[in-house]
């Protein structure tokens, strides 16, 4: 397996900023305090994907040669990773993709997909089950895999350019808090943000309904699939943790939290009728903590990573509506 550092982020921000925005880092007026100021980097603003995503996908696209490119590029998603590798290949020039995802998979997340003009395949009643089977089928093809969180270094290095932008845009932040889902993006954040501030505190979120993340360090077991409890909105989160993530994570968290369902619901809603900030369920998780934990994630100057913005139009309007 190999490893990254804080160079190959640096590589990765010169391959890609011609492609992606640098996303605004945005005060919350309603989070903080006159003791502590929250700040938004808002990815759910990224170009066209509206997630994170797009960083680590072109990034890997971009090292691909031409036989890989003659051969078609595929990945496994719960819809982010998808669009990001979609659009990327539109962006690209690269003429045969096939975007694998489960059952379970959001509509507009499907329907974004779709729009930039790739094959959507469905395999499996949830992640894990599609990443079982849809490396199965990838390899038939021998197309490439567009690995979205286990352990491609030029993906975690391609997420890892969101902390390069939320200090350079903001050198006084002296926390940052993230989701976790497969752990490609804080474990990039982490390796960039240490590199140029040593004592930055690293804060990862996941959801009560899966936190494979914390269980792993927890056990000492990187588990890359990990059930689901009750329902959950963050679709974005749920599987198991990637095995770089698991390799390197540890060393770079200060803390990680799992955080309620029902907390996550009340800072979706906080975050479009407060902030005017549309979140999916995975992303509104540090604002969840934020609220429900406040002084153990701590800092005066806290970047809160609005990962991704795709949440379903049906599921925003029942969460605004409830008491």
């Amino acid at each position: 397996m190999n490893l990254f550092v804080a160079q190959d982020i640096s590589n990765a921000y010169e391959n890609i900023k011609d492609f992606v925005y640098q996303t605004p880092l945005e005060e919350a007026l309603y989070l903080g305090d006159d003791t502590r100021r929250y700040f938004l980097k808002l990815e759910c603003q990224q170009k066209k994907v509206k997630a994170f995503k797009l960083r680590g996908a072109l990034n890997r696209m971009l090292q691909l040669t031409a036989e890989e490119r003659s051969r078609g590029v595929a990945t496994i998603s719960s819809g982010n990773h998808g669009a990001a590798v979609s659009y990327g290949t539109s962006l690209l020039g690269i003429k045969n993709a096939i975007i694998i995802v489960p059952e379970n998979c959001p509509q507009p997340k499907v329907d974004k997909i779709a729009k930039f003009g790739e094959t959507v395949i469905k395999l499996g009643s949830n992640y894990d089950e599609a990443h079982l089977l849809g490396l199965r089928y990838i390899e038939d093809k021998k197309m490439v895999y567009i690995d979205s969180y286990d352990k491609d270094p030029f993906v975690y290095a391609g997420q890892g350019t969101v902390g390069l932008e939320i200090l350079k845009q903001n050198p006084d932040i002296d926390t940052i808090v993230t989701p976790i889902g497969g752990g490609s993006l804080i474990t990039g954040v982490s390796v960039a943000a240490k590199q140029i501030n040593p004592d930055i505190r690293i804060i990862g979120v996941q959801t009560d309904a899966c936190p494979a993340m914390v269980r792993s360090i927890e056990d000492k077991k990187c588990y890359d699939t990990y059930p689901i409890t009750g329902d959950t909105i963050c679709d974005c989160l749920v599987g198991g943790v990637g095995e770089l993530a698991y390799a390197m994570l540890p060393a770079y968290l200060t803390d990680i939290i799992s955080v309620k369902e029902s907390s996550i619901r009340r800072a979706v809603k906080h975050l479009i009728k407060k902030e005017k900030i549309v979140a999916e369920g995975g992303s509104a998780t540090v604002a969840a903590a934020v609220m429900d934990y406040p002084e153990r994630i701590g800092g005066k100057n806290v970047a809160l990573i609005i990962s991704g913005g795709n949440i379903d139009g049906y599921l925003m309007v029942q969460i605004l509506n409830e008491a």
